[in-house]
């Protein structure tokens, strides 16, 4: 499923009416990523065995709904390296408050952005695991550091990223990729 045409509200309809199930819409993003990626670079993680939260309950609007995670933001069991060489396989033994918050409404963390490395940076082009691309010209940055988020959406491999902002982080990418 490509995204551009997806708000969280439209996949929240498709899922309370049965027109999608949260297992195949998860199925549909990993495959989505993976054919999208490989040319944007917006994901440095993606878990190919991401599930949805069991007994979903569609009142909650991001219920069964794939969200991509910057890869600065800790993720319990997920590898976050912060786009870093020095965290290249870190994997945290506890979650950020953001993510378990986005767990508690039973969305589910399908991968990692890419980004500036340890968010230090304005166009995505420092991390280790390669620059991302600006899915509306390949030759142009996404803008930084939260790019990967930004790109992610932009590209339509997700409906919703998180980012961090400490001086444009996400400001500036949103402007890029629109």
């Amino acid at each position: 499923m490509n995204y551009l045409n997806e708000t969280i509200d439209s996949l929240n309809e498709k899922l309370k009416s049965g027109a999608v199930s949260a297992d195949q819409l998860a199925k549909d993003t990993v495959a989505n990523i993976k054919k999208t990626d490989e040319k944007i670079n917006a994901f440095i993680t993606v878990d190919e065995d991401a599930k949805p939260a069991e007994d979903l309950n569609f009142d909650n609007k991001l219920a069964g709904v794939p969200i991509a995670i910057k890869d600065n933001i800790i993720t319990n069991g997920l590898k976050t390296t912060a786009a870093s060489h020095i965290l290249y396989n870190f994997v945290p033994v506890y979650e950020s408050t953001v993510v378990a918050k986005l767990k508690a409404a039973q969305a589910t963390i399908i991968g990692k952005t890419n980004m500036d490395e340890f968010a230090m940076g304005s166009s995505t082009e420092t991390s280790y695991f390669g620059d991302t691309k600006n899915p509306w010209n390949l030759n142009k940055v996404p803008g930084g550091s939260s790019g990967g988020s930004a790109a992610a959406v932009a590209s339509g491999e997700v409906v919703a990223a998180l980012g961090s902002d400490t001086g444009g982080s996400i400001r500036q990418p949103a402007s890029f990729n629109g």
